[in-house]
């Protein structure tokens, strides 16, 4: 397959657009969702939102594991010529969101009392914040099997169908958004409902894309779907990259809450600088994302010289890409900060931490690009200990550095996370050619 369908700039920037324009529409509705209540004169609904929402992609995000893997064991399936075992991943996508989505409602007060335990928000965020959540929970479900159908696409190269997914879900969101806040007064629990309603629509969609699998009887092949084998290899994977989901969601949730000790006007600022660096990583991902799908592919079929060039290829086109959003966040920064936010004292607050703004995205390169490889090789337990390894470099940073610098101090540890992530992963990739060299072999 690999050498019937060679890897080239073409292919890989083919594949990679889609989802750059699918990945960048969920950052600019976390903007929409912020400029929508950054209308109301007030720090409150902005921290409010930006609380309730990282806290639910936290939690939601757990379950990225699902995408990931999904779309890690689908390409190598795929690279393969497995079709059969194609269909059964999606079915196992689908009922692992589902259960998965329904058992974070049934958990909603546990992980709610837990989440705002540590939360050093005024009472005023937290109270908006809970009233945010507790509408959202309900549509888990939903968003979860998402990402299932999200990577199970990805895996095939079906970049414009996911593209179509998420454009349909951010586009109805972002509409939903101007007419519940701005139209009806219904302000943060009018962007909750939103939401609500434009993630069980997304789920529908994705069905309809995904129709072909359900075209023949493959799906309903019990002994296929509950393969001992397989499901044992997808647990390992699923599992491993759990693990690391739930400590790089560490990092960014104690990175907001930690923005609480200075002040609702510094946690609103960081909620707006934090649409910045959500941006610059979901474009990125469209780059990632490519090589998950070109190296599993690849690795499937045991072609090692095209992992190789999958990487080197996707990951040359992400370094443009980030240079190019520096150069816009040094020029036009300042203005996409009033755009989001009207308080003064936020838009003065953000400018300040801005330059980190600037610096991050050459620092995000190696570890987005780092992860679509290790993704697409199934390369799951250097990817849960590298991340570990990072989140203790994060905590001595933070603990070096958050009395002396303060915020600035906080940004800087994000930063090192970022390079300790690149530079572990890095460390371990020679490993993953040689795994793909023994697999050829046999």
């Amino acid at each position: 397959m690999a050498d019937r369908l060679p890897i080239t700039h073409r292919r890989v920037l083919r594949t990679a657009f889609p989802i750059l324009l699918a990945n960048a529409t969920v950052p600019i509705l976390g903007a929409v969702d912020t400029g929508v209540v950054g209308q109301i004169p007030e720090a409150a609904p902005i921290a409010a939102v930006g609380v309730g929402a990282v806290i639910l992609s936290a939690i939601y995000w757990v379950f990225g594991f699902l995408r990931m893997g999904t779309t890690g064991l689908t390409s190598q399936a795929a690279g393969a010529g497995e079709g059969a075992e194609v269909v059964a991943l999606l079915v196992r996508a689908l009922m692992i969101g589902l259960a998965g989505g329904a058992l974070l409602i049934l958990l909603q007060p546990l992980l709610f009392r837990g989440a705002f335990a540590v939360s050093p928000a005024s009472a005023e965020v937290e109270t908006l914040a809970q009233g945010y959540m507790q509408i959202r929970i309900w549509s888990a479900p939903g968003a979860v099997a998402v990402y299932g159908i999200s990577g199970w696409l990805i895996a095939q190269e079906r970049t414009r169908a996911v593209f179509a997914l998420q454009f349909w879900m951010n586009g109805l969101n972002v509409l939903l958004d101007l007419w519940f806040v701005l139209g009806m007064d219904w302000g943060v629990a009018g962007v909750a409902w939103a939401t609500f309603l434009a993630e069980w629509s997304g789920l529908g969609f994705g069905l309809w894309l995904c129709r072909g699998a359900f075209a023949g009887s493959i799906w309903r092949d019990r002994g296929l779907v509950f393969d001992t084998a397989r499901l044992r290899t997808m647990l390992v994977v699923n599992t491993d990259i759990l693990i690391r989901s739930l400590l790089l969601q560490g990092i960014f949730v104690s990175f907001l809450l930690l923005g609480g000790r200075f002040g609702d006007t510094t946690l609103a600022a960081n909620q707006v600088l934090l649409q910045f660096l959500h941006i610059t990583g979901y474009a990125l991902d469209g780059f990632a994302f490519t090589a998950e799908a070109l190296v599993g592919q690849a690795f499937g079929a045991g072609a090692v010289r095209h992992i190789r060039r999958a990487a080197l290829l996707s990951s040359l086109w992400a370094i443009v890409t980030a240079l190019l959003f520096s150069a816009v966040f040094g020029l036009f920064g300042p203005a996409l900060i009033d755009t989001m936010a009207r308080d003064d004292s936020v838009r003065a607050a953000a400018r300040d931490f801005l330059p980190w703004m600037v610096l991050s995205p050459p620092l995000l390169v190696g570890l987005v690009m780092f992860d679509g490889i290790f993704i697409g090789a199934t390369r799951s337990a250097d990817m849960r200990n590298m991340m570990a390894l990072a989140v203790a470099i994060y905590v001595l940073a933070l603990w070096a550095l958050l009395g002396p610098l303060g915020n600035h101090g906080l940004w800087l540890a994000l930063m090192i996370s970022f390079v300790a992530r690149a530079v572990t992963l890095g460390m371990r990739y020679p490993a993953l050619e040689r795994a793909a060299q023994g697999a050829r072999a046999v």
